[in-house]
């Protein structure tokens, strides 16, 4: 199956039609996305909200090719990923998908700068020397490119994970919880981070959080409950994220 994202399709970086993801059987079984339809735009930062349990993790790792739906499809550009093997899927989420998890996901006994590079380097490709300058400079990191992992602070790990999702520029970047471990401090330098890279380099962005600043950084806001979509808020502030989510929570 071709993995090449087609034209057709630009003004979309991902979308999920019909996507359902169940867990056990019987008695047991638990519907975590209940036939989801949803669009996420190139060039737009989007935030998935809702309860614990409410799915929005599980619509994030189906529509990365981290989980498999157990119905529906999962489009990333016009690429079905629910229908890739793995070897194309780990090919797809190497190059045309950049990560940023809440537990940073660096590898300890590489550098800074070896992190950063390294799934341009599994794929064996060059590394663009003057984009990988700009965005250690513009992430605050020349001066910590050869420190160790252990040798950062949690919020310099987080953006040396940027560093990493961003210098492959890929169709899509995906957090999960990005700021989840950070301080406020370095949870505003990573949202900044990801805001910058939309309004600057045209990136698209999608994260799953549950802090309603975070959420105030995206364009649009996506809401779940019970394993479907409830609402959606653009250009939201505070406190109307917090309205709608205890709106939510009350149902």
């Amino acid at each position: 199956m071709d993995s090449r994202p087609s034209p057709t399709t630009a003004h979309s970086a991902a979308r999920a039609e019909g996507l359902t993801k169940t867990y056990g059987a019987g008695d047991t079984r638990v519907t975590a996305l209940d036939d989801v339809t949803v669009d996420f735009t190139a060039g737009e930062f989007t935030a998935i909200m809702g309860p614990s349990g409410s799915g929005k993790s599980t619509l994030m790792h189906c529509m990365a090719g981290l989980d498999s739906p157990t119905s529906g499809s999962a489009y990333l550009g016009d690429t079905d990923i629910s229908g890739l093997g793995d070897k194309a899927l780990t090919k797809l989420r190497r190059d045309r998908l950049g990560f940023i998890f809440q537990s940073f996901n660096l590898v300890p006994t590489l550098t800074a700068a070896e992190n950063i590079t390294l799934p341009i380097d599994i794929a064996g490709d060059n590394v663009d020397k003057d984009w990988f300058g700009e965005i250690t400079s513009r992430l605050g990191l020349t001066d910590r490119l050869g420190h160790r992992p252990s040798e950062l602070s949690g919020g310099q790990q987080q953006r040396v994970a940027c560093a990493r999702a961003l210098v492959a520029r890929p169709e899509i970047i995906v957090g999960d919880e990005p700021t989840g471990n950070l301080d406020s401090n370095s949870s505003a330098e990573v949202l900044d981070i990801l805001r910058t890279a939309v309004d600057r380099d045209d990136q698209t962005v999608v994260i799953v959080t549950h802090d309603a600043k975070a959420a105030a950084y995206a364009d649009r806001v996506v809401f779940l409950a019970d394993g479907r979509i409830v609402h959606e808020l653009r250009n939201p502030d505070v406190e109307q994220i917090l309205s709608t989510m205890t709106g939510i929570e009350g149902l």
